[in-house]
C-alpha cells in the first residue's frame, strides 16, 4: 500500500486495508469525490461523510456498534454515531484537519466490511 494520503485508491479493499496516520491533512474536493466513488452509499455532508445502516433488530444494531468500537479505538479514530434500535447512523470528520481527511475515508472503508 502506498503511504502517500492524498492519493484516491479506487478500491474498498484497499482503502480498508489502509491505516489512519496522525495528522492528516484535509482532502481537497475531487481527491474526496474519487474516494467516493469506492465506497457505496456514503455521502457528503458539509465537512463530513457519512452513511445509514439498518439491521433487523436492536441485537444486530449494538453488535455493530460495538464492533465498529473496536475498530475507532484500534486506529485511533473516532466517528460520531447516532444510534436507534435498527439503524445506525455513521459520520467520520476530522476536526483537527477541518474536514474529511483520508483517515475519514480509510475508516469508512473499514466500516462498510464490517458487513462483507
Amino acid at each position: 500500500m502506498s503511504s502517500d494520503f492524498s492519493r484516491p485508491s479506487d478500491s474498498l479493499l484497499a482503502l480498508a486495508a489502509m491505516h489512519c496516520t496522525h495528522g492528516a491533512a484535509k482532502l481537497g474536493s475531487d481527491a474526496l469525490d474519487a474516494h467516493l466513488a469506492a465506497l457505496p452509499e456514503w455521502s457528503r455532508a458539509g465537512e463530513r461523510i457519512e452513511k445509514t445502516y439498518r439491521f433487523g433488530n436492536y441485537g444486530e444494531t449494538l453488535g455493530f456498534v460495538n464492533a465498529l468500537g473496536w475498530i475507532a479505538n484500534r486506529e485511533d479514530h473516532h466517528p460520531d454515531l447516532t444510534v436507534s434500535f435498527n439503524r445506525c447512523h455513521v459520520a467520520w470528520s476530522t476536526h483537527d484537519a477541518g474536514g474529511v481527511t483520508l483517515n475519514d475515508v480509510v475508516c469508512a472503508a473499514k466500516t462498510d466490511r464490517l458487513l462483507a
